[in-house]
């Protein structure tokens, strides 16, 4: 499959979304979504290992990796995100897709699952749980949060980004997410770097940053997840996303959301392994994503062109 590794680039109104598209043009369509400060780099080492019948689509979320950023004055949200997947949709002109989507992704996923349930077969989340609930009391705190380093940012003097050697850039990156093993560092910073007079600086938006405005409640994260339509797979890391909630409320809420798909024949499994297994040892993520896409998507018949 390594030979069959496309750069895709879909026009939005204010730049482009880029990505990378894996395996046979006709093959059943998988989008591929990452994390927060991720891109699409972060699938590198697990879409080789998953069906060959497949066509894998991972996209550079807007501000992230390759993709354009948003305009001046634009937030980075959730529902942004969703809008966006429907755009590459669009432009793939897809009727029904498969979704793949680990940590920011899989939220977005769960979202966009929930908002076009008849456009997703099989969704698969990556050490994500599909909605990430805040706590009722605490939403108008981080809207207000949010609004305000945006207006923060934007009354700030331009500065210009900070340059880095290759070598200073891997040791941030990897400060900040201790999950990434050496070799994945150096596979997201092929799409987290642009090179510049004197060395690099990141790639990906500072905005992305601030805090994501559009919050859900943990009843409303329960009705949007009773309107997914797609079987689902959960895959936790032992070590991964649940270890790292920073707000106390949201470990409660997610046993609920995880008892839900439970108790909807969904299907959830624990590997071992921090935040970013799938990428560092993708072989222990891959049978379990292998054998769902293999009995929940390609088993289908149903045509995926409009």
């Amino acid at each position: 499959m390594a030979k069959q590794v496309s750069e895709l680039s879909v026009p939005v109104p204010w730049g482009e979304i880029r990505g990378k598209v894996w395996g046979p043009d006709h093959g059943r369509p998988v989008l591929c979504l990452h994390g927060w400060a991720d891109n699409c780099g972060t699938f590198n080492t697990l879409i080789p290992l998953l069906p060959k019948e497949c066509k894998y689509v991972a996209l550079d979320l807007p501000g992230h990796g390759l993709s354009s950023h948003r305009p001046p004055g634009v937030f980075y949200s959730h529902s942004e995100y969703v809008a966006d997947v429907r755009r590459v949709v669009d432009a793939l002109q897809l009727k029904k897709c498969s979704i793949i989507g680990h940590s920011m992704g899989g939220e977005i996923a769960g979202l966009f699952s929930a908002l076009y349930p008849e456009m997703v077969d099989a969704l698969v989340l990556l050490d994500a749980f599909g909605f990430l609930p805040t706590d009722s009391t605490e939403i108008s705190k981080v809207m207000r949060q949010g609004i305000d380093e945006m207006l923060r940012f934007e009354n700030k003097k331009e500065e210009k980004k900070r340059v880095y050697t290759y070598k200073t850039a891997v040791g941030r990156l990897s400060a900040a997410n201790p999950s990434l093993s050496e070799q994945s560092v150096h596979i997201l910073l092929e799409r987290g770097l642009v090179q510049v007079e004197g060395g690099f600086v990141f790639s990906r938006d500072v905005r992305v940053n601030f805090k994501n405005i559009v919050r859900l409640s943990l009843d409303l994260s329960l009705e949007m997840q009773s309107r997914i339509q797609a079987s689902v797979l959960v895959v936790l890391a032992e070590g991964g996303f649940d270890r790292m909630l920073s707000e106390p409320a949201q470990s409660k809420f997610t046993s609920t959301l995880l008892q839900r798909l439970q108790d909807g024949n969904h299907r959830v499994v624990t590997v071992p392994g921090d935040h970013h297994v799938h990428l560092n040892k993708p072989e222990v993520v891959a049978p379990f994503v292998s054998d769902f896409l293999r009995s929940k998507a390609l088993s289908q018949p149903t045509s995926h062109k409009l």
